[in-house]
């Protein structure tokens, strides 16, 4: 696994509304704006796609923490995809603190497409967030299978928009 500053580079998965969050993730990218490398963007249709099996199975795979970022609440293009969202976050932070995944290695965001500086942002406080809480208890094996990003990407294709 490579080394940042000494440390374990973390893991970060990230589901992005095709809508808003990904496109705010394009426009950071092409402003160049510097965030950490260490995030694998999944773009879904809307951030009410997203099931709490999702959360769990990247962590269980490995990953130390998830984002999941959408459209602000009012402007979801699917009316309450974000509302549902919300509510099963909620949910999911219990469920998280039940099975011992600290609440800090899961986050919430609202980013829009013309937030490309918000969602750089994001990302950095984020990875900052993670790089506190450490490696994820359940993340074993990254050393040794360099492959195990693109068996991550796999695992969620079908969340992608084709």
């Amino acid at each position: 696994m490579p080394e940042v500053n000494g440390k374990d580079e973390v893991k970060i998965l990230a589901f992005l509304c095709n809508w808003c969050s990904y496109a705010g993730a394009d426009l950071a990218g092409v402003s160049r704006l510097q965030y950490p490398p260490n995030v694998l963007d999944i773009r879904v249709m809307c951030t009410g796609t997203i099931s709490p099996y999702h959360v769990i199975k990247a962590f269980q795979m490995g990953i130390d923490g998830v984002l999941i970022a959408g459209c602000h609440i009012g402007d979801c293009h699917y009316i309450k995809g974000n509302y549902m969202t919300y509510k099963r976050f909620q949910v999911m932070r219990d469920v998280l603190e039940f099975i011992c995944i600290d609440e800090d290695r899961f986050r919430l965001e609202w980013v829009s497409a013309s937030e490309g500086e918000k969602f750089a942002d994001v990302v950095k406080g984020f990875t900052e967030q993670v790089e506190k809480a450490g490696p994820s208890p359940l993340r074993s094996g990254w050393e040794k299978d360099p492959a195990q990003w693109e068996r991550i990407r796999n695992a969620f294709k079908p969340l992608e928009p084709v």
